[in-house]
């Protein structure tokens, strides 16, 4: 009997033999949405589909996996006993097991067997500018959702039809599966697959979702952001995922948020930091220099003989604290600019003002050489 042979993992991701950790999972995570039974309930070959994507990954987020398929294949996957290939996976669980380490829970869903599953969570992901991430923001998200029909109310049975006790299971929802393995054979209780774990199945099934009780729709939805949200984080909204079976609840909807670079901030936490440029004078003499801020514009004072690479910081003008608290800190980098360019009259000043400084105006007294050593080392590494 011939035996289908397991694509290459790296293909079945779509990623490169170099892809490092982070890339692959992205390409999971990717994959793995569009894939998901609970997403393709009327694709008999989605749970396929989506297996054979969880399988390789499996292969390829394992160091020592990975390592002996790109030396040996499949074949010494086998033989090393790490599994890969088709039938690497024993059971829907072991995937939604992996579902729940690569998404922190995002997915899923499932009850005990015999009894109605609950809705899988799901994640979406939104974009703000990091002005908005100050202020807060209510942003729309559309995504794709399996809900209850409105029809059926979820039952799957045509309206004014009744259900009957489902003739695979005899009503218990539960079926017994034998595998075989080199130590005998396992029996498994798993949900049946012909009433979906309900133990009934509709008379005249619904016109609208096919009996299935559930059917993909899409839904848009408005969410409100907390000010000081960073870069990653997540918003959970309860119930507003995948639809579950009646008599249990619906899957959750995550929501991560993606903050975009600023070209005029750095974030560290909390704290903003910006590079203020200052021509040598001005530093030199002290002044006020307008920082252009996400809100409103600051002055900072710029105290007389700043030097370049000095650092103001400015107690609470950060990004504020998700929950409330005190807000972060500025830290205004003072930019030294030494001009390249050069008329006749600005050199004869420059000149003028050389000759008439020492080098006791230029350097710190109490500065040891070494000390003054260490601090130019390390501006210049």
């Amino acid at each position: 009997m011939s035996q289908t042979v397991p694509r290459d993992p790296y293909e079945v991701l779509g990623v490169s033999r170099d892809a490092d950790e982070a890339q692959i999972k992205k390409a999971f995570r990717k994959a793995a949405r569009t894939l998901h039974p609970d997403v393709n309930p009327d694709d008999p070959e989605a749970q396929d589909r989506f297996r054979e994507v969880a399988e390789a990954y499996e292969i390829l987020s394992d160091a020592d996996r990975r390592s002996t398929f790109d030396r040996y294949g499949h074949d010494g996957l086998k033989q090393r006993g790490m599994g890969g290939g088709a039938g690497g996976f024993e059971g829907f669980g072991s995937m939604q097991d992996l579902f729940g380490q690569v998404f922190g829970q995002a997915f899923g869903g499932g009850a005990a067997p015999g009894g109605p599953r609950a809705g899988g969570d799901l994640l979406v992901e939104t974009e703000l500018t990091l002005k908005q991430a100050l202020t807060g923001a209510r942003v729309e998200v559309e995504y794709e959702v399996v809900a209850r029909c409105e029809t059926c109310t979820g039952s799957g049975a045509k309206p004014g039809s009744k259900t009957k006790t489902c003739a695979q299971c005899g009503g218990h929802g539960v079926v017994d599966r034998i595998s075989r393995t080199p130590f005998g054979e396992m029996v498994r209780r798993v949900s049946c697959d012909a009433c979906g774990g309900r133990g009934r199945v509709p008379e005249d099934p619904c016109d609208d979702c096919d009996g299935q009780g559930l059917k993909p729709t899409k839904r848009t939805l408005e969410v409100d952001v907390p000010a000081g949200i960073a870069d990653g984080q997540r918003i959970r909204l309860s119930g507003r995922g995948h639809g579950g079976e009646p008599g249990a609840p619906d899957g959750d909807l995550y929501v991560s948020v993606t903050v975009m670079p600023d070209k005029r901030f750095v974030r560290e936490g909390d704290d903003l930091i910006t590079v203020v440029p200052v021509s040598a004078p001005r530093a030199a003499l002290g002044e006020h220099v307008t920082v252009e801020m996400l809100d409103e514009p600051l002055e900072v004072e710029i105290p007389a003989g700043t030097q370049p690479g000095k650092t103001i910081t400015l107690r609470g003008r950060g990004m504020p604290r998700v929950g409330g608290g005190r807000r972060g800190d500025l830290h205004v980098v003072v930019d030294v600019a030494i001009p390249k360019r050069l008329n006749e009259r600005q050199r004869e000043l420059l000149r003028e003002l050389a000759d008439s400084l020492d080098e006791s105006q230029t350097a710190d007294a109490d500065e040891s050489v070494v000390g003054r050593l260490r601090r130019l080392w390390r501006k210049s590494a």
